[in-house]
């Protein structure tokens, strides 16, 4: 099957189950779009193959096996697979990141407990600022601080899916918000776990945590001035719809026990346009430092692009570099000009 068919088949996957990421990818240039349903596809594949009945740890294993054959360029004869293969290669993803990916999974996998807000944060960096990186890497921008702000919106996005499936987690025996935060509210983790009920201490470290996840969509925003101009309101969209999934939760008073926060479809279409206003705003940089916990995935990077040709790095033009390309195309054409008027005059 060609690239385009495995695509066709990888959206379909997406179109049913990953509602708001199928909205942004709608709105990123092709080529990025694409390479980013390739990407997501695998990811939910993975994510659906651990959070499944079993949860089998051996379930990890096969996903990295998988991953093996993608890297060595000889994919399984999955539509999934073949496209990622192909994604990697031309994007120069570097295979620890998708590999910290299946860490994390590995982590739901094993029921790891999560003490401290670090211990969550270090999850979400694996299970969801993979992703914000390796899409920064597929708009072709490597640097470290936008690879990190990029980070920062998958581990902001990730503390949203967690204060908005405390109850459903619950059920199935996870618990990710931060233990000692239970404790410090009053609640003994044990007992709670047992048998999940909703009070205002919970609503206070679910609100606690979506205080957190707000710093890091603020942090994110300067990231996602530096992407490419065409990509950014297709970020900015994933965003702001993932940002009122939390404001969601705040409107029923952060009870995420009884109902599952849901953003409409109205509400969706109008923060895609508020995105697009927003892409035109000039961000101010952040000045916040890098979080520990995120350098395991910018070292990667910055690892293996220090490893390969140099040629081959994509670099971003500065103000100098553009300078330069202007002047050598007028003196390009004043050239081809002169070779146009000896032309005729002879």
């Amino acid at each position: 099957m060609s690239w385009n068919d495995d695509i066709a088949i990888c959206r379909r996957m997406l179109r049913g189950g990953s509602k708001t990421f199928f909205a942004a990818s709608k709105v990123l240039p092709r080529e990025v779009g694409d390479a980013a349903i390739a990407l997501y596809a695998f990811c939910r594949e993975a994510d659906d193959a651990i959070d499944g009945p079993s949860r089998r740890v051996d379930a990890v294993e096969l996903l990295h096996e998988r991953l093996e054959r993608i890297y060595e360029g000889t994919p399984d004869d999955s539509p999934v697979d073949r496209a990622l293969a192909g994604v990697v290669a031309r994007f120069a993803i570097p295979r620890a990141i998708p590999e910290a990916l299946l860490e994390g999974l590995a982590w739901d996998a094993q029921g790891r407990r999560y003490e401290t807000l670090s211990d969550v944060l270090a999850y979400a960096v694996r299970v969801a600022g993979t992703v914000g990186v390796m899409m920064s890497l597929l708009m072709n921008r490597r640097e470290a601080d936008t690879i990190g702000r990029a980070c920062d919106l998958g581990i902001a996005m990730q503390l949203t899916n967690i204060a908005r499936d405390v109850g459903e987690d619950a059920r199935a025996g996870r618990l990710y918000l931060p233990r000692q935060w239970l404790r410090e509210a009053g609640l003994d983790v044990e007992t709670w776990r047992a048998a999940p009920f909703f009070d205002d201490r919970i609503a206070r470290v679910t609100a606690r945590l979506l205080a957190v996840a707000d710093v890091f969509y603020a942090r994110a925003s300067a990231g996602i001035a530096e992407l490419p101009w065409n990509c950014r309101p297709g970020i900015h969209a994933a965003r702001l719809i993932y940002a009122e999934i939390g404001r969601e939760v705040a409107r029923a008073e952060f009870d995420s026990l009884s109902r599952r926060a849901v953003v409409s479809t109205p509400r969706k279409l109008q923060l895609l346009g508020k995105a697009a206003i927003v892409s035109l705003a000039q961000a101010q940089p952040s000045l916040a430092p890098l979080r520990p916990e995120a350098r395991i995935l910018i070292d990667a990077v910055v690892t293996a692009d220090a490893q390969r040709p140099h040629a081959l790095v994509p670099r971003r033009r500065t103000l100098h570099d553009r300078a330069l390309w202007v002047i050598d195309l007028f003196e390009r054409l004043e050239r081809r000009d002169q070779v146009l008027r000896s032309g005729r005059a002879s």
